[in-house]
């Protein structure tokens, strides 16, 4: 099973570019998403950005991610 984190795009410099994901910033290759430009949110694995998504997906997939990851201790 492959897993995709989603992150915003900082910067683009030619097909390199730094993405925000969750805080950390991360050099990611945008080869398989030339159309991607700063402020666009991307799905990213091994390295790539492989897809544009909108934001509101971003951003619930991320808040998903982050309560599997650091799920809420039971009271």
């Amino acid at each position: 099973m492959c897993l995709a984190v989603p992150g915003k795009i900082l910067s683009i410099d030619g097909v390199a570019s730094v993405v925000n994901m969750s805080g950390v910033k991360v050099n990611v290759g945008l080869q398989l998403v030339p159309e991607a430009k700063v402020g666009d949110y991307v799905l990213l694995h091994a390295g790539f950005a492989i897809q544009v998504i909108e934001e509101d997906e971003a951003l619930e997939t991320a808040e998903l991610l982050a309560e599997y990851i650091f799920p809420k201790e039971e009271q």
